[in-house]
């Protein structure tokens, strides 16, 4: 006898609800710690607005965030924060899609799909 899990559609409400409210928690976090990092790594330092410093290239791979992760550095942090922000929508429709498959809803699962699909194009095409 297969136990058929049961999520209607006041609970899939619920459970986004949380997701969205929990990933925007999370983010909020750890941009707060990342900042607090900062401020504290630059006390006492004048920023210098007569020339424009880029990010070092390590904050736009994967690997490079986990290296400078891994040693603490407070931009690193901040910019994790902003992923975590940046997923939290993500996540959202990878969950609608597989709540509406075990609905057996095929109309919203390919709206779903086609939403999650603009916004993979829209952060891996024009970042």
């Amino acid at each position: 006898m297969a136990h058929r899990l049961n999520l209607d559609d006041r609970r899939m409400e619920t459970i986004m609800g949380r997701l969205l409210q929990i990933g925007v928690l999370l983010a909020s976090a750890v941009v707060l710690i990342g900042g607090f990092l900062y401020l504290r790594a630059h006390l006492g330092s004048t920023a210098d607005y007569r020339t424009f410093a880029g990010e070092p290239a390590d904050l736009r791979s994967v690997g490079g965030l986990f290296r400078l992760l891994m040693t603490g550095d407070p931009t690193a942090v901040i910019q994790l924060g902003v992923i975590l922000l940046i997923a939290t929508p993500v996540a959202r429709v990878i969950f609608a899609v597989v709540g509406f498959a075990l609905e057996r809803d095929r109309l919203y699962v390919a709206v779903s799909l086609t939403v999650l699909a603009v916004l993979m194009v829209s952060l891996f095409c024009f970042s």
